[in-house]
C-alpha cells in the first residue's frame, strides 16, 4: 500500500499497484480496526478525524499515517443555506468561503444546493459531503463574466483571466473557479452538477462572438491543488480546466457527461506543471482526458508546456479519446506517462493532435503509455499532424502532403512509446501515425504489445483529416516518421500488411 494524500478529513490510498483502474481482487481495509471493502487500486477514505493517527491494515500489509490538524470547520448551513433545490444558496455558501480562516474547512453537507459560480480563496477545503449535489444554476443572464485579458503591469502587458480552447476569451465564470490560489483541496463525495441540457448550454454550442460556456472546475494560476472523490456530472462544456497551475493531484474524482454533449471534456490540464491524475473515471462527450497548451498567441507568447504529467489506475469509458494531446498545444507537451490505465469505449485510446500553424514551441515529446488494457477501442493509438480544425484547417497550408517551409509555424512530435499494452476488439486500425513531410514525427516505439481485432469491426476514420478514408481491420500505418521500432507486437485478425509504411525513413520489427 502507497498513501497518496492524507487532509484533515480525508485520505486516499494506492492498494494495487499492479492492478489498472480495478484492484486484481477485491479487499477490505481495517482503518483503526473498521473494516472497509473496496473494488479499485485507488481508494479515498472519508468521515476521518483531524489530528488523528490511523493505521491501515490489508492482510499481512500495514501503513500508518497521521490526517491533518484542522482549525475549524464553518458548515454552510449555519450562513444560512437551505439546501432545499429551490433557494439561491450562493450567497450563503460565498459567505462561509469568505470566513473561512487558513487551515480550515467549508462543509456542504448533504442536501440540493442551487448555486451561481462560486470562488475559492488559499488555505482552506471545500468538502461537498455524500448526498450534497450542487445545482449550477440555469439562469445564464445571472452569471458573471470573466474577460479574456485586462492590460496590466506586467512583462506580457495584460492579466489573463476568461479562456476557451487555447485562447483568451471572455466565458462565463464555471460553477467553482480559483485564481492565483495556493494550498486548497476540493473534497468529498457530494456531486456538483453542471445541469448543461437544463439550461440550454448544449443546444447551439459553438459560441462564435459570444461569451464561452463555463466549466465545472476553472482554476488559472494555482498551486498546490488536491481534487478528491467528487463527482462532477452534466458540464455545460469541459468538466475540470486548470491552466497556467502546478501541483495539481485529482484522486479518485468522477466525471459522467452523456455521450453526445458538446465538448464536454473530462480532464483538461492546459500549461500546467506537475500533474497526477489517479483512480479517475470518466464518461464523456469528448475527449476524456486532453492535454493543451494554449492555440496559437497563447503558446507563442508564454511558451509554457504542460509538462511532468502522470495518468494512472484511471478508467476512460466512451469518448472521442483516452487521453489526447492537443490539439491547442503551442506551447508543447512533455514528458506524460500513462500507466495501469483500462480504457473501454473509446474511439480512440492515446490521441495527439497537431497541425501547421501551432508553431516551433508545439513540441510533443517524450509521451509514454505502459501497462495499458483497452477494449473495443476503435484505434488504440493515433498521431494526426494534419488536424483539420480551426477556420483555416482544411486548406492546403495544413493538409498538403508535399513539403512546406519549415517556419515559426511548424510543431514537432517527438517520441511516441507504446509499452505493455494489451487492446482487444479493436476496430479501424492499431496505430495510425501521419506527420508532416517537412518535420517528420521522430519515433513510434511499440514494445511488448498485443492487438486483437474485432472479428465484426466496423469502419471508421481513424484520424481527422483530409483524404483519409475510413478503414477497419488496419494494422500498423506510418506516413512521414523518421522511426518506426516494433519489439514483440502481436497483431491478431488484421486484414492485409500488419505494417504499412509510407516516407518512413526506419522500420525495424523483432
Amino acid at each position: 500500500m502507497k498513501l497518496l494524500y492524507a487532509g484533515a478529513v480525508s485520505a486516499a490510498l494506492l492498494v494495487d499497484e499492479q492492478g489498472d483502474y480495478f484492484a486484481r481482487e477485491a479487499y477490505t481495509l481495517y482503518v483503526n480496526g473498521r473494516p472497509v471493502k473496496g473494488d479499485t487500486s485507488v481508494i479515498s477514505l472519508y468521515g476521518l478525524i483531524p489530528g488523528t493517527e490511523y493505521e491501515i491494515v490489508n492482510g499481512d500489509e500495514k501503513l500508518c499515517f497521521n490526517t491533518r490538524i484542522e482549525y475549524c470547520c464553518l458548515n454552510v448551513r449555519d450562513f444560512g443555506a437551505k439546501g432545499d433545490g429551490i433557494h439561491d444558496d450562493t450567497p450563503a455558501i460565498q459567505a462561509a468561503i469568505g470566513a473561512c480562516p487558513d487551515n480550515g474547512r467549508v462543509l456542504i453537507p448533504e442536501g440540493r444546493y442551487n448555486v451561481l459560480p462560486l470562488f475559492l480563496k488559499s488555505n482552506i477545503t471545500l468538502e461537498i459531503a455524500s448526498g450534497a449535489e450542487l445545482l449550477l444554476s440555469t439562469d445564464r443572464a445571472a452569471f458573471p463574466l470573466l474577460p479574456g485579458r485586462v492590460d496590466a503591469d506586467d512583462p506580457h502587458g495584460e492579466y489573463l483571466i476568461g479562456g476557451w480552447e487555447g485562447d483568451a476569451h471572455v466565458c462565463h465564470a464555471s460553477a467553482i473557479n480559483g485564481f492565483g490560489l495556493k494550498n486548497i483541496s476540493i473534497i468529498g463525495e457530494g456531486t456538483v452538477n453542471g445541469r448543461g441540457f437544463e439550461a440550454g448550454w448544449w443546444l447551439n454550442p459553438k459560441t462564435g462572438d459570444k461569451p464561452a460556456r463555463p466549466r465545472m472546475l476553472y482554476l488559472r494560476d494555482c498551486e498546490n491543488v488536491t481534487v478528491q472523490g467528487v463527482h462532477f456530472i452534466n458540464s455545460p462544456s469541459w468538466n475540470l480546466h486548470p491552466c497556467f497551475s502546478k501541483n495539481l493531484s485529482f484522486i479518485s474524482v468522477r466525471v459522467t457527461a452523456p455521450w453526445n454533449s458538446p465538448n464536454t471534456d473530462g480532464f483538461d490540464p492546459e500549461s500546467c506543471r506537475g500533474v497526477k491524475a489517479l483512480g479517475m473515471r470518466f464518461s464523456t462527450g469528448d475527449d476524456c482526458i486532453a492535454i493543451k497548451s494554449g492555440k496559437m498567441y497563447m503558446g507563442r507568447e508564454y511558451k509554457t508546456p504542460c509538462e511532468d504529467i502522470e495518468i494512472a489506475y484511471c478508467r476512460m469509458l466512451d469518448g472521442h479519446g483516452g487521453v489526447t494531446v492537443g490539439s491547442e498545444m503551442s506551447g508543447g507537451v512533455r514528458r506524460v506517462r500513462v500507466h495501469h490505465c483500462l480504457m473501454e469505449g473509446n474511439d480512440r485510446g492515446l490521441r495527439v493532435k497537431t497541425r501547421r500553424g501551432r508553431g516551433k514551441w508545439g513540441v510533443i515529446d517524450d509521451i509514454v503509455f505502459q501497462d495499458v488494457k483497452m477494449r473495443r477501442v476503435k484505434a488504440p493509438m493515433t498521431v494526426n499532424a494534419m488536424y483539420f480544425c480551426d477556420v483555416d484547417g482544411k486548406t492546403p497550408y495544413v493538409q498538403s502532403r508535399e513539403k512546406q517551409p519549415v517556419d515559426e509555424g511548424t510543431p514537432t512530435i517527438g517520441s511516441v512509446v507504446f509499452e505493455r499494452v494489451e487492446a482487444t476488439d479493436c476496430q479501424a486500425c492499431c496505430a495510425y501515425m501521419l506527420g508532416l513531410p517537412e518535420n517528420p514525427a521522430h519515433e513510434l516505439k511499440l514494445k511488448d504489445c498485443v492487438f486483437t481485432m474485432d472479428e465484426h469491426a466496423s469502419p471508421m476514420s481513424p484520424i481527422m483529416s483530409c483524404g483519409v478514408d475510413p478503414c477497419v481491420k488496419k494494422g500498423i500505418y506510418a506516413r512521414f516518421v523518421d522511426r518506426v521500432t516494433l519489439e514483440n507486437v502481436t497483431l491478431t485478425g488484421v486484414e492485409g500488411e500488419e505494417i504499412i509504411a509510407e516516407d518512413v525513413g526506419e522500420v525495424s520489427r523483432s
